[in-house]
C-alpha cells in the first residue's frame, strides 16, 4: 500500500495501458481519478475498477486548456486533494503514419506534448498546496530511435510526429523538474518500449513485436502490467529524491545514458 492516503489522476485512463496504470495505484491504496474523451469508455473502465478502491471517471479533453481546468477542479471537489498526476494519455493507437502534413503534427503535439504539459498547469496548483507532489508524464523509447528506413526517392521531409512528440516529454519534464522542485513537486518520465496491448497490436505487426524482443537484452515482451512498479516508484515516497529524470522500460533495447 506504498500510495495510501494519495489522490492520482490518470489520463487517458479509459483503456489499454492508462487503466492499467490505474488498477495498480488502486491496488497501492491511491485514490483514483481516471480521466478520458470518451465518457463512455472512462465510465466503464471506473465500474470495472470500483471493486479495487475509491476511483471515479472525469470525462476531459486534455488538448482545451478550460477542459483540463474544470478536470482538476473536479478531482479536487470530489476527493478533496490531488497528490499524484500521471500524464498517461496521447495519440498512440490511432496513428495515421501516412499523414505528414503539418495540421496532423499539430494535433499529434496537442495531444502528446502540449497536453502533458496543460495537465501539469492545472493540477500545480494544488500540489503546491499539498506541499508537494509527483507529476509523472509518459515519454517513448521511440523518440530515441533516429534513424529509419527512408524510400530510394527523396519525397520531402517527415513531420516525425509520434517520435517528435515523446522527445518533447522529456523536455517537458526537465524543465518542468527544475523550476517545481521548491515547491516539493517531482517531475519525472518513464519511456516505455514496445508494450503488448489492444492499441498495440493494432500498429505493430507480431513479427515485428518479435524482433524488437530478440533484440532486448532480457529478450522479454513488455505487457502493460511490466509498466506500473515504476509508476508507482515515481509515484511514491520511495522516490522522495527522484526528479527530473527519464527511466527507459523495455526489457534492455535503448540505453540512453
Amino acid at each position: 500500500m506504498r500510495l495510501e492516503g494519495k489522490v492520482a489522476i490518470v489520463t487517458g485512463a479509459g483503456q489499454g495501458i492508462g487503466k492499467t496504470y490505474a488498477r495498480r495505484f488502486l491496488d497501492e491504496g491511491a485514490r483514483v481519478a481516471i480521466v478520458d474523451i470518451d465518457a463512455g469508455r472512462g465510465e466503464s473502465a471506473a465500474a470495472e475498477l470500483a471493486d479495487s478502491g475509491e476511483v471515479a471517471f472525469v470525462q476531459a479533453d486534455i488538448s482545451a486548456e478550460e477542459s483540463t481546468e474544470n478536470c482538476v477542479r473536479q478531482v479536487v471537489e470530489r476527493f478533496g486533494q490531488v497528490d499524484v498526476l500521471l500524464n498517461n494519455a496521447g495519440i498512440y493507437y490511432d496513428m495515421d503514419y501516412g499523414d505528414q502534413s503539418y495540421e496532423y503534427l499539430r494535433q499529434v503535439f496537442d495531444i502528446n506534448c502540449y497536453g502533458a504539459w496543460l495537465m501539469s498547469k492545472a493540477a500545480t496548483p494544488h500540489l503546491v498546496e499539498r506541499g508537494g507532489g509527483s507529476i509523472i508524464n509518459v515519454s517513448s523509447t521511440g523518440a530515441y530511435l533516429y534513424v529509419k528506413n527512408s524510400p530510394t526517392e527523396f519525397s520531402g521531409i517527415s513531420s516525425y510526429a509520434y517520435p517528435w512528440s515523446k522527445w518533447g516529454v522529456v523536455g517537458l519534464t526537465k524543465m518542468s523538474a527544475g523550476e517545481l522542485g521548491r515547491w516539493g513537486i517531482r517531475v519525472n518520465c518513464i519511456a516505455p518500449g514496445v508494450t503488448v496491448s489492444e492499441a498495440t497490436r493494432k500498429q505493430v505487426p507480431e513479427d515485428r513485436i518479435a524482433a524488437i524482443t530478440a533484440m532486448s537484452a532480457l529478450k522479454r515482451t513488455l505487457t502493460p502490467e511490466d509498466l506500473t512498479g515504476t509508476a508507482v516508484f515515481f509515484a511514491s515516497e520511495d522516490s522522495a529524491l527522484v526528479t527530473g529524470q527519464m527511466l527507459c522500460v523495455d526489457a534492455g533495447v535503448v540505453m540512453p545514458g
